[in-house]
């Protein structure tokens, strides 16, 4: 097996953003989906190995995959971020403030 003459190719940065979702965000800058998708996983499932597998076995997803969404290189499709916000609130949240639907938060 020989590995492709051209290196992964990455999608270009579009230059959106999204607005800034806590103070700490707000004090650091704008963040874009998979960033803020990372940290949040980061923060809710830690960096472990086993980390990984965890979001691996809630989604269904590849352990590469699962390992750039950690790195924040891609953020998860859609039907995965389904999953990940039916395990964790603090995904679900994070969803919640990018779409600017905040507002559902504080009517709990």
């Amino acid at each position: 097996m020989s590995f492709p003459k051209k290196g992964r190719n990455f999608r270009p940065i579009s230059g959106k953003s999204f607005p800034n979702l806590h103070a700490k965000m707000a004090a650091s800058g704008d963040y874009n989906i998979a960033t803020v998708i990372a940290e949040t996983l980061r923060q809710t499932f830690g960096g472990t190995r086993g980390a990984i597998k965890t979001v691996m076995a809630f989604t269904g997803a590849g352990e590469r995959a699962v390992k750039n969404w950690f790195e924040g290189k891609n953020a998860p499709n859609g039907e995965n971020l389904i999953e990940l916000a039916r395990h964790s609130d603090e995904i679900l949240e994070v969803f919640l403030l990018m779409s600017g639907r905040g507002d559902v938060l504080s009517a709990k």
